[in-house]
């Protein structure tokens, strides 16, 4: 097993003057053209690689359409977390045994974590994106509500096409990852990892090698070895609800001390560990003691509850109970929920986006409303919320 090295320090350099998105199409790629070559890679393999480039309207759609990230928790992890991918993903931890504890000794990161991933970005596997990945990059810089994420991934697939790991049909998400554990191209140059010893990174064929890539991506990021992520607990009804939510960390001795119940494993945890307590809908409805490994996971996906899914789901794998669903008070619609943001917004908070997401911002304003109106502070917004507002 080896890391591919960095030498593409010059593809990165500080970029020349260039048309940075919108415009003319045709403007735009010869751009990135001039860019990449004043960056240092042939005029050649600039010329080859963006030969017959295109707008995919189908990734800008699939970029305006991410609804499934306006479900709740519950709901969306009952669609995400089915009996066959919990079967698969123990037929799989038993197949790669081997490569899995490879990947824990090297990196830290626990099977469950990787399972889970694996299972969410591509099915483990078997769905891995029919998008063509150079189109979906270069449509997605040219566009311009994020070029600055995806103009650098273009360079970056540029970089591994001179290298011959990159063939211009290679296919993907619309966001352009790559592979089974969904990788995008400047990760793959950074951190891909050759797990399986044959002198290639090859994320959508090889198991080790995604595996491998998958946990040197966390380890990167922060992830801690030994240390818990997310515990599932029961709470009180007499808890300090302002108290809950990520911006506040206490010792896993006080939760417990205020008469917060772990329930499951709680392999790691120790009574002096900083935590929060997570609520997903509210006070009524799932709890959990969130550690720092959680919050790692958010640079893998910045979608709350996607991560939480992801982080529940991994414990699972490793052998928690179902969650205690509880008694959640409703939710309101994405409609309202844009409602909503458009309030918090008027009252000086920043949420991000108005998209009806129920993201980590608006969780943070709704608190901060809650509290200041008197309403039980536990970040879930409701019609009564929304009324009071």
């Amino acid at each position: 097993m080896r890391l591919f090295p960095l030498a593409f320090a010059l593809l990165f350099a500080s970029p020349v003057a260039a048309q940075t998105c919108g415009g003319s199409f045709g403007s735009f790629v010869a751009g990135l053209k001039s860019e990449a070559v004043a960056r240092g890679l042939p005029a050649a393999t600039a010329d080859a690689f963006l030969a017959g480039v295109r707008q995919d309207d189908r990734t800008l759609r699939a970029d305006r359409s991410q609804g499934v990230f306006r479900l709740e928790f519950v709901d969306f992890a009952r669609r995400i977390i089915s009996g066959a991918r919990i079967r698969n993903g123990a037929a799989n931890a038993q197949r790669y045994d081997r490569v899995f504890d490879a990947v824990e000794a090297q990196y830290g990161v626990p099977r469950g974590v990787l399972l889970a991933f694996w299972a969410l970005e591509t099915d483990y596997g078997a769905v891995q994106g029919d998008f063509n990945t150079r189109n979906s990059l270069v449509t997605l810089a040219h566009d311009c509500r994020r070029p600055e994420l995806f103009r650098p991934q273009v360079f970056a697939a540029m970089e591994l096409f001179a290298r011959g790991q990159f063939d211009l049909g290679t296919t993907g998400a619309w966001a352009g990852e790559i592979g089974q554990v969904q990788m995008l191209p400047k990760d793959i140059l950074e951190r891909g990892v050759d797990g399986d010893g044959d002198g290639r990174v090859t994320l959508k064929t090889s198991v080790p090698d995604a595996l491998h890539s998958g946990a040197r991506f966390l380890q990167d990021i922060g992830w801690q070895a030994g240390q818990p992520w997310l515990v599932e607990v029961t709470v009180p009804d007499t808890l300090d609800w302002s108290q809950t939510g990520l911006d506040t960390k206490r010792p896993v001795a006080d939760w417990l001390a205020d008469g917060v119940v772990t329930r499951g494993p709680t392999s790691g945890m120790a009574p002096g560990q900083a935590a929060s307590l997570l609520l997903p809908q509210g006070r009524k409805g799932p709890a959990f003691l969130a550690f720092a490994n959680y919050e790692v996971l958010f640079e893998w996906n910045k979608s709350f509850v996607y991560v939480t899914t992801a982080a529940y789901f991994a414990t699972r794998l490793s052998g928690a109970p179902v969650f205690n669903v509880g008694t959640p008070e409703p939710g309101i619609s994405g409609s309202d929920m844009e409602r909503l943001q458009r309030k918090l917004v008027a009252r000086g908070h920043d949420v991000g986006a108005i998209d009806g997401i129920l993201g980590r911002l608006t969780r943070r304003a709704v608190q901060a409303e809650q509290k200041r109106l008197g309403l039980p502070a536990d970040a879930w917004p409701t019609a009564a919320l929304l009324r009071a507002l």
